[in-house]
């Protein structure tokens, strides 16, 4: 199976919640993915993991979002996040989870292979 690489742009956790949905399918199909939350995105990485529309997830049986952060670790998914962003958002390494880095845009594109996956949210 094809590598996917998912490129967070924006600090939005409804759409960080649908790359948090679909890296962990497509890892839970063999996939090695990775997410880079680019710029101000980055902010996503710091706990607490929550989203305003949690709530409303879970009264539909959904997981909320520190649920789905859970699942992806234990499948895997890779999270890198954006040194510049970092910056920006007064985060430092142990503002990230376990297992999170720390990356930039030009080494996080070297390491998308030819006939791997990028998908930009």
């Amino acid at each position: 199976m094809q590598p996917l690489k998912i490129v967070i742009l924006t600090p939005d956790p409804e759409r960080f919640r649908g790359a948090l949905t679909l890296a962990a399918a497509h890892a839970a199909l063999g996939g090695e993915v990775a997410i880079f939350c680019q710029l101000e995105a980055a902010a996503l990485l710091r706990e607490p993991f929550t989203a305003p529309k949690d709530a409303e997830h879970e009264d539909k049986g959904l997981p909320p979002l520190a649920e789905l952060m859970d699942d992806a670790a234990e499948l895997g998914v890779r999270l890198v996040a954006c040194q510049s962003g970092m910056e920006l958002c007064g985060m430092d390494a142990k503002d990230l989870p376990p297992g999170a880095i720390v990356g930039g845009p030009v080494s996080f594109l070297q390491a998308v292979g030819d006939g791997e996956r990028l998908l930009v949210i």
